[in-house]
């Protein structure tokens, strides 16, 4: 195996005996595989849209579930990437029939294994290692493209879900993975490839964005409860609001209250979601503290997407995973279907009595916060406000990651924070107070919600007839995974610049590539909280 697509990669340059996320090599190589898979598929539905054939929807969105399978602390089991191999390669195969061009040898024509063991063999010969290239720089920039792919296909299947879709989006991903495997392009070329990933991942964050808003209402500002309420309870972990909103049809006057999770928290915003009257509060913090929070959870817990870690022995029996989540001995439901979800929550004690542990709030999309535009572009011209700071990303258990805590906190009274995303629990219970009403922390959404970010920033920077690189704003971003690098090629392909990016920078740039992104976007990595501060606000 060799994997360094988180920041938490081992010795911060790949791992090679087990992920650090608890990824075997045999699970590793298996999703290498898939990928190997997957670029054969795109190859064929390239040569078939460059023909004038029709692709498939169906093919699109299988071909987004699987490569999302493979992002960061999704499916940890082996079993279920057989199946997955074998539809890829009978997609490929149906496409490669009605073409007149004939595919290249390799990912269009290999012929998987008959049995597990077979398919990790393969996988161990096809890594990100084997992708054809020599040139270090070049090689940096296609792994890039492919970790931000695996972030597009996670938001285009969550868009997907409720129905919003683009064929421009699903053709992107097709080429992308293609493109991989070919050898004709120079450096520039591959720099507009990946910018042009941030673009396409910004229309598949609209569709979500619509997609979300259209079937659960445009959030709005929402005070949640931290503490519990006396009865049986679901808490509900990752990002699936469909997942939840079913799982809130089924428990309806069961006598279960459901609790969110993780980025779960900002569902209680949306006012289709908040009108259920057992949907409560939010328990616990971000994904990697779950060993500690679902150990004293006293109910049944829903893993709707990532973040699962391993789960300890003393909540294995309790924990549910669903859609493409998987874990070896988790019980998975499919279908919507959480019965033996409910049973459990019902034969668990739940909480024996109210506690109070304060409030949060959330709600702060985009639509919300442009409500209020008139008041704070009034309040940046009367010098009520100086600074807006948007503190933003994924969390993780790496050292380092209190610097989002300790900036926040040492933040001027007279900026404001914008937040997103499971980044917000080194901070997000933290009592800023308000600025003529305006609440200094908002909590924008989550990971995905960086769309909601990006339209407030656009807006403001029309309010104030400037660009957005002109604006009293400041990026501070923390990345894990794979959805935060195809953000940041979003925010790239926008042209943003002076970002500040931690807790370290990903391993998989190489020093040219780094140093291209810091010629021409001033992207730094963080310093201190004081430095850093001093630095923007002098």
């Amino acid at each position: 195996m060799f994997c360094y697509q988180c920041e938490q990669t081992a010795k911060g340059t790949g791992c090679d005996k087990l992920g650090v996320c608890g990824k075997t090599p045999e699970v590793s190589d298996l999703q290498d595989l898939l990928v190997y898979a997957l670029t054969g598929l795109g190859q064929a539905a390239t040569t078939a849209a460059a023909e004038g054939k029709d692709v498939p929807l169906t093919t699109g969105r299988f071909f987004a579930k699987a490569l999302f399978s493979t992002l960061t602390n999704v499916n940890f089991d082996a079993a279920d990437f057989g199946p997955l191999i074998e539809k890829t390669v009978a997609e490929r195969d149906a496409l490669a029939a009605t073409l007149t061009a004939k595919l290249p040898e390799g990912p269009a024509t290999f012929v998987p294994a008959a049995d597990l063991d077979g398919l990790i063999k393969q996988g161990a010969q096809h890594g990100l290692k084997d992708i054809p290239e020599t040139d270090p720089d070049i090689r940096s920039l296609k792994h890039t493209l492919i970790f931000g792919l695996k972030g597009i296909a996670a938001y285009a299947d969550h868009a997907a879900i409720l129905g919003q879709e683009d064929p421009a989006v699903y053709a992107f991903l097709y080429k992308g993975l293609a493109d991989t495997f070919t050898t004709d392009k120079n450096l520039g070329d591959w720099v507009g490839l990946v910018l042009k990933c941030g673009e396409v991942n910004l229309r598949t964050m609209e569709l979500l964005d619509a997609a979300n808003t259209g079937a659960y209402g445009n959030p709005v500002p929402t005070v949640v409860p931290l503490g519990a309420r006396a009865g049986k309870a679901i808490l509900v972990s990752g990002h699936d609001l469909k997942d939840l909103k079913d799982l809130l049809e089924q428990t309806a006057g069961k006598g279960i209250n459901i609790y969110t999770h993780g980025e779960m928290l900002p569902a209680h915003g949306y006012p289709e979601l908040k009108k259920y009257p057992h949907f409560y509060g939010h328990y616990g913090t971000a994904w990697q503290n779950q060993h500690k929070e679902f150990a004293a959870f006293p109910g049944a817990i829903l893993m709707t997407t990532n973040c699962i870690q391993k789960p300890a022995a003393s909540y294995l029996g309790n924990i549910f995973t669903t859609g493409l989540v998987g874990w070896p001995g988790a019980t998975h439901v499919k279908n919507g279907d959480f019965g033996p979800v409910i049973e459990k929550a019902l034969a668990m004690p739940g909480f024996p009595e109210d506690t109070d542990k304060g409030t949060v709030m959330t709600g702060f999309g985009h639509n919300a916060v442009m409500g209020v535009a008139g008041a704070v572009i009034d309040a940046v011209k009367a010098g009520k406000i100086r600074h807006f700071f948007l503190v933003a990303g994924c969390d993780g258990a790496k050292p380092g990651r209190n610097y989002y805590t300790e900036f926040v906190e040492k933040a001027p009274a007279d900026t404001i924070v914008l937040t997103l995303a499971c980044g917000k629990f080194r901070f997000f219970d933290k009592k800023l107070g308000d600025i003529g009403g305006i609440p200094r922390l908002l909590d924008m959404g989550q990971c995905n919600d960086a769309y909601s970010a990006i339209q407030v920033a656009v807006a403001l920077a029309k309010a104030f007839d400037c660009g957005v690189n002109e604006l009293p704003l400041s990026m501070i971003l923390s990345w894990y995974e794979q959805k935060a690098v195809a953000i940041l090629l979003t925010l790239l392909h926008l042209g943003i610049k002076n970002m500040r990016l931690g807790p370290t920078l990903p391993a998989f740039l190489t020093p040219n590539v780094l140093n291209f992104l810091v010629e021409n976007y001033d992207i730094k990595p963080i310093s201190t909280p004081d430095e850093d501060l001093k630095a923007i606000l002098g």
